[in-house]
């Protein structure tokens, strides 16, 4: 099953200085137990090199957002991309219709969003109502302007965790905000 807290990776928005496989590889250190590996604009020989780094990080779950990877755990798919043949994979939803379509096509997991307004992707909703994550067939990883403040209000509106990026990918302790986030939604 998909945990509590996934983080979707984002090295354009990390700390001038930070390294994306250190900063994953401390913040599975603090608990974390899955990512999506998004790096879209990397060459294909890169973004494999990448992923089949993250995937030698101890206990660590490495989702690859959209392009297919043997060196994956899983795949998080794009809302119109088809599912793969074989293997565990989520999709990216906007609300209640496209979680039913995802679980009745064998989605292990989604992400629905937004949440809330998100420095990430500025004009993205509006939010959806927070009745929309609960009730749901497949676990359902709220995503969309989550942080430590707002985590736990995502849980108890129903989804089964968060997803998050920018409040992760943009701290000066990335770690220290991954257990934080684990305190809120566990």
């Amino acid at each position: 099953m998909i945990p509590r807290l996934v983080v979707l990776t984002d090295r354009s928005q990390l700390r001038l200085g930070r390294a994306l496989v250190r900063t994953i590889g401390e913040c599975a250190g603090a608990g974390l137990g899955a990512v999506v590996v998004r790096e879209h604009d990397l060459s294909q020989q890169a973004r494999a090199a990448l992923v089949a780094e993250l995937a030698l990080i101890p206990g660590l779950t490495v989702l690859s957002s959209r392009i297919p990877d043997p060196s994956a755990h899983g795949l998080h798919l794009s809302a119109d991309q088809a599912p793969p043949p074989e293997g565990a994979w989520g999709r990216s939803c906007h609300g209640r219709d496209d979680v039913r379509r995802a679980a009745a096509l064998g989605a292990s997991w989604v992400t629905l969003s937004p949440y809330g307004a998100s420095p990430s992707k500025p004009g993205h909703g509006p939010a959806l109502p927070p009745g929309d994550f609960a009730g749901h067939p497949v676990p359902v990883l709220a995503l969309g302007g989550i942080d430590v403040d707002n985590a736990a209000d995502a849980v108890a509106a129903g989804a089964h965790g968060v997803a998050v990026m920018g409040a992760v990918m943009r701290a000066a302790d990335p770690a220290a905000v991954v257990a934080d986030l684990l305190a809120v939604v566990a």
